[in-house]
């Protein structure tokens, strides 16, 4: 009902739009919550993201565009053209906040106010596919050790996501080639998670167990 702007010719929103996207994800996390999994779904987001990732991370368009929902030939083509035109369009952006209002969508947004909020309450995050790290990236590239609450549920198979979690410093528990995420790759991680934790948390020592020194 609101879209955002075109970011190839300007910010993608005012800095008021964002503050109200960030804080709609920040709203949406309960005090008390054992866990955040954050998703999406849209239409061309993952050329927001693309685009994102490349002015944080550095390189060409090319490096960071990916298919999508399938996109090719001629139609990525165009689609790598529109992130490098909103790359140039933004040459002088700042911090991560500011490449987030500039290139990112309100979803983008919602889903980095989210994680801060998880962070604030010392919630742990299970990141999902590449839409939502380079939400989480734009956190990072402001405030370093903005993510340590969070691990990466899985690499998709958007080309640039490997990428992007090698940057960050995540590696991923799962890959099983998916590519549209809205969350359900960090919900199959959730096994993962909750299994690993239980082992720490109950495992023996050797003293409980009765294992002899030497």
């Amino acid at each position: 009902a609101t879209p955002t702007a075109d970011f190839t010719s300007g910010p993608a929103m005012s800095e008021t739009e964002a503050v109200a996207a960030l804080r709609a994800g920040w709203d949406s996390v309960e005090e008390g919550a054992d866990l955040l999994i954050v998703g999406e779904m849209g239409i061309g987001n993952t050329t927001s993201a693309a685009a994102i990732a490349a002015r944080l991370f550095g390189g060409e368009a090319g490096l960071w565009t990916g298919r999508g929902t399938g996109v090719e030939g001629e139609a990525l083509a165009a689609k790598t053209q529109v992130v490098a035109d909103g790359l140039a369009a933004h040459p002088d952006a700042g911090d991560g906040l500011d490449v987030l209002m500039r290139l990112g969508g309100r979803e983008l947004a919602g889903m980095a106010g989210a994680m801060a909020r998880a962070r604030s309450l010392s919630v742990p995050v299970i990141m999902d596919g590449f839409i939502c790290t380079a939400a989480a990236a734009c956190l990072e590239h402001t405030v370093a050790g903005a993510l340590d609450h969070v691990v990466a549920g899985h690499q998709s198979a958007e080309g640039a996501h490997a990428r992007m979690l090698d940057a960050l410093g995540k590696a991923p528990l799962l890959s099983l080639g998916l590519r549209l995420g809205e969350g359900s790759g960090a919900a199959l991680a959730i096994g993962i998670l909750k299994g690993a934790v239980a082992c720490h948390s109950g495992m023996a020592t050797f003293a409980e167990a009765g294992v002899a020194d030497g």
